[in-house]
C-alpha cells in the first residue's frame, strides 16, 4: 500500500491542509480507525477524494489523529504536503 501519512495530536476546529500534484484521497482518523486501514480492513474516516489542491479537512474533536494520503490505485505514488493549522 503506497500512502503518506502524518500523526498529530489536534482539537476541534483544527485544519489539515494538504497540498496535492494531482487528485488523491485525503483521509483523516483517529487511532483505531488508522489500524484498520493499515490491516486492510474497513475503516471510517473524514474527507474523500481531492480534486482540487489544496484540500482541507477539519479536525472534529480533540486527540491523536492520522492524516493519510492516497491515490485511488495502489501503484501511483503520492506526493504532497500535510500541515496541520491549529485552532485559536
Amino acid at each position: 500500500m503506497n500512502y503518506l501519512h502524518k500523526a498529530f495530536t489536534g482539537k476541534r476546529g483544527d485544519i489539515v491542509v494538504v497540498k496535492l500534484e494531482k487528485q488523491a484521497n485525503v483521509k483523516l482518523m483517529d487511532g483505531f480507525n488508522y489500524q484498520l486501514y493499515r490491516n486492510g480492513l474497513n475503516y471510517k474516516y473524514y474527507g474523500g477524494l481531492a480534486k482540487v489542491s489544496p484540500a482541507k479537512v477539519i479536525v472534529p474533536s480533540r486527540g491523536r489523529w492520522h492524516a493519510v494520503i492516497d491515490s485511488d490505485t495502489s501503484e501511483e505514488t503520492v506526493e504532497a504536503s500535510i500541515k496541520v493549522i491549529k485552532h485559536e
